[in-house]
């Protein structure tokens, strides 16, 4: 009898035990993480999300990095569906669609009281915030100073104007190119016409948007410009300067690793400055943030961690493993972005992309068709450059085919 009395208590106690377990998993709120080809980071990304879950022991964060390429048709087919993670890190231009199509779950602003402000206000929707930002860069200028010396140029052009004013006194003196500004990569030319101001269809058709046109015709007749300017990236521009064939460029700060360790020369050589301006005189910014699925199943939670994540420490952890910028005021004010050797190339690289973000041009949010347009705008620049037509002409057309795409929305 003893036996079976012990032998039942014993069976109890495990069953007990069973049970609280399962309890206690399942009654965890799980906020499912997606980011953007940041598997790398794995270092980085699990003592916080260690540290957060001991902070909040009753959620359980479930992280799963996507490659770039199917982040946006991932998140999409998620957000159709009743089953979307909780938190997903993508870029602004889908994020703002995605909230316009009220798929997002927008919160109290004040949540980002301690972020860039005009970081901040590119998010809104409705007068409410559709996501947090995550990080940041913004492109410098990097110069050849031996080029500049032999050019003759003793003061370093700050505006795209003052650049192209020398270009053909660079090329006379030297025989290189000022700059190669890759014009149909992704968004660098709606990049440049948003420095002037021109930001919807009807701009488009500005005197200013001709002038902007024509000039970038002129340097390519000219050839003051490599031909490769309308067909060739980044990386091409990048080894043109590597090479010693332009003068400057612009470029992301983390791209003077690259100099260094291919050109080493020409990295002794080089010097930063500011981002090339418009008439505006404001920095242009990418950004990356994280935004909330309005059918995730724990949005207070996913807030949290994002607000976490994007915290003082977290941001300038991250800064230091990676050259990125971060959007927390508070990290922004650190001594690791306000000060720079001036024999350290990199810290004062690092120095004016941060000082950038208190200027900032507001962003053109392009809507749903935001590849097309950028299609467009690239084409016409093809077809100004190469005489196909004339530049009112041309810019008539893009502007009609802009409005049709922003119409069909």
């Amino acid at each position: 009898m003893k036996f079976r009395y012990w032998l039942l208590v014993i069976f109890l106690c495990i069953v007990g035990i069973l049970f609280c377990t399962k309890t206690t998993v399942s009654d965890k709120n799980e906020v499912v993480f997606w980011t953007l080809q940041l598997g790398t980071f794995s270092d980085y990304m699990n003592p916080i999300i260690e540290e957060f879950e001991s902070k909040n022991p009753s959620v359980k964060i479930k992280w799963i990095d996507v490659p770039y390429s199917e982040g946006e048709k991932r998140t999409l087919a998620s957000i159709l569906s009743n089953n979307p993670p909780d938190l997903v890190n993508l870029t602004p231009d889908f994020s703002s669609v995605l909230a316009q199509k009220q798929a997002l779950y927008t919160f109290d602003c004040n949540s980002l009281k301690d972020y860039n402000s005009q970081i901040v206000n590119s998010l809104k929707y409705n007068g409410r915030c559709y996501a947090v930002p995550f990080y940041a860069t913004s492109a410098i200028t990097f110069y050849d100073k031996k080029l500049v010396s032999s050019a003759g140029i003793n003061k370093i052009p700050k505006s795209y104007d003052e650049l192209y004013s020398i270009s053909e006194q660079i090329k006379r003196k030297t025989g290189k190119y000022s700059t190669m500004p890759m014009l149909t990569e992704n968004d660098t030319m709606l990049k440049i016409l948003n420095k002037y101001g021109i930001n919807t269809p009807d701009k488009l058709l500005s005197d200013k948007s001709k002038d902007v046109f024509l000039q970038y015709k002129t340097l390519y007749v000219k050839e003051l410009i490599p031909r490769e300017s309308l067909t060739q990236t980044h990386r091409e521009a990048l080894e043109q300067y590597m090479s010693g064939q332009i003068v400057f460029i612009q470029s992301g700060a983390n791209f003077l690793t690259m100099v260094k360790d291919n050109a080493p020369k020409v990295y002794d050589s080089t010097g930063v400055s500011y981002q090339l301006t418009g008439s505006s005189g404001k920095y242009d910014v990418s950004i990356m943030n994280l935004i909330i699925p309005q059918r995730a199943k724990n949005k207070e939670a996913a807030l949290k961690f994002a607000l976490f994540l994007t915290n003082r420490e977290n941001q300038i952890e991250f800064a230091k493993l990676t050259p990125v910028l971060p959007v927390n005021n508070q990290a922004l004010n650190d001594e690791y972005f306000n000060t720079y050797n001036e024999s350290d190339l990199i810290s004062k690289a690092r120095y004016i992309s941060a000082k950038q973000l208190t200027n900032l041009e507001s962003p053109i949010h392009l809507g749903r068709n935001h590849k097309e347009i950028l299609n467009l705008i690239n084409t016409s620049v093809q077809e100004v450059l190469l005489g196909k037509s004339g530049v009112s002409s041309i810019l008539s057309k893009t502007s009609k085919m802009w409005k049709a795409l922003l119409s069909n929305e």
